[in-house]
Formats: C-alpha cells, sequence, structure tokens
C-alpha cells in the first residue's frame, strides 16, 4: 500500500528524501534527523545526502535485509509487522507496518537495500 505523506515541516517538495524516510522510520523529527545527518556528515567530511554516507549510517544502525530485486512494494508487503527504510538507485523511503508513506508512489521501483529498523 502507498499513501501520500510529506514528513517535511514546511511541506517544501525539495531533495530531502534521506531527512523525510529516515525521521519517520525513527520516529524523529525532520528538524533532528537534519542536525544529526549533518552533524555526523560533517565529521566524516561529506554530504548527508552523499549515497555512501548513508548506507554506511544505515548499515550501522539496522540489520540489513538479503532481498534483492524485488520491487519495493513486494517489499513493504512481506514485512507488515516490521518499519523498514528501503534504497534504489536516487531515492530512499520508508515502509511502515506494510505502507510506503513518500512524496510518490514508488512501489513498483527495485530495491537497492533494504534495512529493518523495527
Amino acid at each position: 500500500m502507498y499513501k501520500f505523506h510529506n514528513q517535511n515541516p514546511l511541506n517544501l517538495y525539495t531533495d530531502d528524501c534521506t531527512i523525510r524516510a529516515i525521521s519517520m522510520a525513527e520516529d524523529s523529527t525532520w528538524d533532528y534527523t537534519y542536525n544529526k545527518l549533518s552533524d555526523l556528515a560533517q565529521e566524516y567530511g561529506t554530504l548527508m545526502n552523499d549515497r555512501n554516507f548513508i548506507i554506511d549510517y544505515l548499515s550501522k544502525r539496522y540489520k540489513r535485509l538479503s532481498d534483492k530485486d524485488i520491487r519495493v512494494g513486494e517489499l513493504s508487503a512481506k514485512y507488515p509487522n516490521n518499519v523498514l527504510l528501503i534504497t534504489m538507485p536516487g531515492h530512499i523511503t520508508v515502509s511502515k507496518f506494510g505502507t510506503i508513506y513518500d512524496l510518490f508512489d514508488c512501489r513498483d521501483s527495485i530495491i537497492e537495500y533494504a534495512f529493518l529498523v523495527k
């Protein structure tokens, strides 16, 4: 299932999918997540939306699922009792209890990595 949701506190449509998805998955505010990721990225000398930085951040905190070559919607349906962060080329989204929350319906996108948050 997909549900439109914009976690951005100003309801802006910007390149903030990393902040939107992680804040929603971690039950934190957009501002808190922005500041946390910004501080960590600064420590590493990179940008907070750098793909490698985000994959490293998620890998250190959450179990990486072994599911590959399936669609975001299929993965979300496979884990209806969990919270997942799912990456695909150029994007990251959140699945909470079988529902994808995002600015657009990405259920047909092929996953790159998936992480079990809860």
